[in-house]
């Protein structure tokens, strides 16, 4: 239909409201319990703040609203559908996903990271994707072991 006969300001409104998909990793999607509900919680969060902005009267402040929610949606309902959670191991020997490190690295600092999916990643509190470098580098390693991400040279301090 053409924009003459929508309510639209012009073609450029109706394009400029439907945003593109959000960029979804190749790597298989493995989360924590935690991530898992997390997951269903933005998506959640996603579908309020959609239909909120499907009451809105005038088209064009509806599809502007409803963009970023509905984007959203499509993601996150994405990221559930191909979730694959991931068991705890309760005492692991070796780094694995679910699994807290602590390592040091050559320049003195010690870190510790919980390795986790990419959704729930935050190095900030704490948490690394497992498919971050670090991460990478530490899975299947052991207690004293020394090994090489980049430029650093890390020592596994301690496994939880």
């Amino acid at each position: 239909m053409s924009v003459a006969f929508t309510k639209e300001d012009s073609a450029e409104t109706a394009a400029e409201t439907q945003l593109p998909d959000r960029p979804i990793s190749g790597a298989a999607n493995l989360v924590t319990a935690e991530g898992l509900a997390a997951l269903e919680q933005q998506r959640d969060a996603a579908r309020v703040a959609y239909d909120a902005a499907m009451k809105i009267e005038d088209v064009n402040e509806r599809r502007r609203q409803a963009a970023n929610p509905f984007r959203d949606l499509r993601y996150y309902t994405e990221r559930l559908r191909t979730a694959q959670l991931m068991p705890v191991i309760a005492a692991p020997t070796e780094v694995s996903f679910g699994a807290t490190v602590t390592f040091s690295r050559d320049d003195g600092r010690t870190q510790t990271y919980r390795i986790v999916g990419e959704d729930e990643a935050d190095p900030k509190t704490g948490s690394i994707s497992y498919v971050s470098p670090i991460a990478s580098a530490l899975m299947g390693k052991g207690v004293g072991e020394l090994v090489s991400a980049g430029s650093l040279e890390l020592e596994i301090i301690a496994i939880a």
